[in-house]
């Protein structure tokens, strides 16, 4: 009888969710009440077309699959920190980063040069991305923006404001909003960058009169430097430094402080807190604890700069996984060079 019920109870589910999706599929978003006020909106604030709007809503579709990616697991459970660098820091992302750092070493130094961010930080977040441009998504921006701003409601002003900057992006560069293809969240080229920051960050790197981010690897290393230098990178300071914590430490305070750098030396030494090989520098720092169930957590410094790559990605987890990739790349590619003398 239970099974039975279940049986019935899927079948249910399914079936409401093939009626949602053709409802939507029926439902064109030139049409919705939500897109015609955004549509007026983009009239009355930026002098669009309606009729051109329109045009552009007809053609957006409801994309379930960006629904879906988006969403927060049911049963998230425990994050393990060893299973998600595993996904970053392996064989496949670091040979690639040597591919990519030798290919364009020159615009790498000059980034770093120009914006004060180390070359293995601008590496390891183009690698952490797309794999330096392999994977830079197969969504088209317009329709995933559109279900996010009009079927998200948990997240829908941050993606309106995203399909703003996405037709006002296109208008600037001259190029028609529906050809713009990124990630199921509408970020888009080799960095990954939201339109807002394409319109807020990104630079003309290879000089060549326009910003094209998945088609000039210059353009995204360039705009990747400057996004870092914007958000407060400190030219020569530290990024992260393991840390030690002596036996019964209480260390509730510093974990709750989370990324940002708010404790100095002194303060985090009264905590039984200290860098595990040499000198603490005497910035500040937050602790930053990486934790992987069934195992002993690791422990980190992480300072200013640190901070800053998480601007780019609001977890712990990336900016350390940003961080170790260059790091390994770095070390994969000056291994290589040595080799060759």
């Amino acid at each position: 009888m239970k099974n039975a019920l279940l049986h019935r109870h899927l079948l249910l589910s399914i079936l409401a969710g093939l009626l949602m999706s053709s409802v939507h599929a029926s439902e064109r978003y030139a049409d919705r009440p939500e897109a015609q006020q955004f549509i007026a909106e983009m009239q009355q604030r930026h002098g669009f077309d309606k009729d051109a709007l329109t045009y552009i809503f007809r053609r957006a579709q409801y994309l379930p699959s960006v629904i879906k990616a988006i969403s927060p697991p049911k049963d998230p459970g425990v994050r393990s920190w060893q299973r998600y660098r595993s996904r970053f820091i392996e064989p496949v992302r670091i040979k690639a980063g040597v591919v990519f750092w030798d290919r364009y070493q020159d615009t790498i130094k000059a980034a770093s040069e120009k914006y004060g961010v180390p070359e293995e930080i601008i590496v390891g977040i183009i690698g952490v991305e797309t794999i330096y441009g392999r994977n830079t998504g197969n969504y088209q921006a317009v329709s995933a923006l559109s279900t996010l701003a009009f079927d998200y409601p948990r997240r829908a002003e941050l993606f309106r404001g995203e399909l703003e900057n996405l037709l006002l992006m296109a208008r600037e560069q001259h190029r028609d909003p529906l050809d713009y293809q990124g990630s199921y969240a509408g970020a888009l080229g080799l960095p990954q960058f939201l339109p807002s920051s394409v319109r807020n960050y990104a630079v003309d790197f290879d000089g060549d009169g326009q910003i094209d981010l998945l088609n000039s690897p210059k353009d995204a290393i360039g705009s990747v430097a400057r996004y870092m230098q914007m958000h407060g990178w400190e030219r020569g300071s530290p990024i992260a430094i393991r840390a030690s914590v002596v036996p019964g430490a209480d260390l509730a305070e510093l974990i709750a402080n989370d990324v940002d750098p708010a404790f100095d030396p002194t303060t985090l030494a009264s905590h039984g807190v200290k860098a595990a090989s040499g000198e603490m520098p005497a910035n500040r720092a937050a602790f930053v604890e990486l934790v992987t169930p069934g195992e002993s957590s690791e422990y980190w410094l992480g300072y200013q700069n640190f901070y800053v790559i998480t601007r780019y990605n609001r977890s712990s987890f990336y900016a350390m996984s940003v961080f170790q990739l260059g790091e390994a790349v770095k070390a994969a590619r000056d291994t290589a060079l040595a080799n060759k003398r």
